[in-house]
């Protein structure tokens, strides 16, 4: 089989299907995504001090992405379940943006990728914090969903370098 093959979710008949990565080699595996959550000051201010009736939205959030990046798999189509040694979900407020920045990292020993781990985790951690604020906000957006960086594998690593953070 081709590189080009291997890389594919396509069978030779065209098929969906689950990529094998059984003959690639097992390696340190890391990736980083972010996400962000703009809100009214008001907002960011009541969570950032902990004044939400619905107690920690920051715990709350960060749970919900370490529980996420670990169940990729079933949420994901053709995604390879992982056995993730780290997950680490950081939210930090931004008030000159008025916003929460996401940014989860995934890490393993393994034969393929964490990006999609990483990506779930910022995401579901971003709307989770939607959840439980919305109530008070209908104007937050979601935004800036974007892998930052990864390393390991035989693609090797990469970092973003367009300015997005």
């Amino acid at each position: 089989m081709s590189q080009e093959q291997t890389l594919t979710h396509l069978n030779n008949a065209g098929e969906a299907h689950m990529v094998d990565v059984g003959q690639k080699a097992i390696t340190e595996r890391s990736a980083t995504a972010v996400a962000h959550v703009v809100m009214q000051p008001a907002t960011l201010h009541m969570i950032s001090h902990g004044h939400h009736k619905k107690g920690d939205v920051f715990a709350v959030a960060r749970i919900a992405g370490i529980q996420a990046a670990k169940q990729t798999s079933q949420l994901i189509p053709l995604c390879h379940p992982l056995m993730l040694t780290k997950i680490a979900v950081d939210l930090t407020t931004e008030a000159t943006h008025n916003r929460v920045r996401i940014e989860a990292t995934c890490q393993l020993a393994g034969k393929t990728g964490v990006e999609m781990e990483a990506l779930t985790a910022a995401s579901i951690a971003a709307l989770t914090l939607y959840d439980m604020c919305k109530a008070v906000d209908k104007t937050m957006v979601i935004e800036g969903t974007t892998l930052l960086a990864k390393s390991g594998g035989r693609s090797g690593d990469w970092t973003r370098d367009d300015g997005i953070t």
